[in-house]
């Protein structure tokens, strides 16, 4: 069998820059196992679709995901980009939920 993913490398580049906001496109390359060139390719895709919205941090960009909107995907279209980042993204929690919920 082939080597293959999952994920899509755009998928991957959602849930690296949902961990690294301020991640430069060169560790998300190195991340991806891509180019530069394909990482930039893969978050103009991103930005173009709305989905990440690039903020320019002094000589750095900062990356915000906009996770209300719905998952390019006709299948899952009920589903958000907050969501599935949620299942997939450990330390991703709401400002209301606590590190440490209580044992029920």
């Amino acid at each position: 069998m082939g080597d293959w993913s999952f994920f899509t490398n755009h998928a991957r580049a959602m849930v690296f820059i949902a961990d690294h906001p301020d991640a430069r496109l060169r560790d998300l390359a190195a991340a991806l196992d891509v180019t530069e060139r394909t990482a930039y390719g893969i978050v103009a895709d991103l930005s173009e679709a709305g989905y990440v919205v690039k903020e320019r941090d002094g000589r750095r960009n900062r990356y915000h995901i906009q996770d209300h909107l719905p998952l390019r995907d006709t299948i899952t279209r009920e589903r958000t980009i907050g969501e599935v980042l949620d299942l997939l993204v450990d330390d991703r929690r709401r400002p209301d939920e606590s590190p440490n919920p209580p044992n029920r």
